[in-house]
């Protein structure tokens, strides 16, 4: 899982690879064999945290960059589309309790969201005038 810094988008490196893996190595061994194969301490602790130049690489952008990289990670689509899907069902079960209250002939009649509103709006003025008389 990525967290809120992290991007599913592959960032351009700064370094090339043998020079970002091998760079705090010091002594200008980064094309030995020892430090090729991985087994020097400073490469092992540069691969133990992959997402350091991720980090890196964000620090520069403004907070509305990082805002838009963020909400293009597939974590946060899925979020969205399950928190909207939740919104969109509780919208549509109001509709169909106003519905439930509302007289038509006939009563099981399909009405579209726009008829049930306007007919809502027609029944509360009914009932308005209904009161004032």
């Amino acid at each position: 899982m990525l967290n809120s810094d992290q991007t599913e988008i592959d960032l351009p490196p700064t370094h090339s690879e043998s020079e970002s893996v091998f760079s705090d190595c010091g002594g200008g061994r980064a094309g030995s064999a020892e430090d090729a194969s991985g087994v020097g301490l400073c490469a092992q602790s540069r691969i133990a945290e992959p997402g350091d130049a991720v980090k890196k690489d964000l620090q520069h952008l403004s907070r509305e960059e990082r805002r838009r990289r963020r909400r293009a990670t597939a974590k946060y689509r899925t979020a969205h589309a399950t928190r909207e899907r939740i919104r969109v069902e509780a919208f549509n079960m109001a509709f169909a309790e106003l519905r439930k209250l509302l007289p038509t002939l006939p009563p099981d009649k399909k009405l579209s969201k726009i008829e049930i509103l306007r007919l809502a709006i027609c029944y509360i003025s009914y009932l308005n005038h209904v009161l004032d008389v």
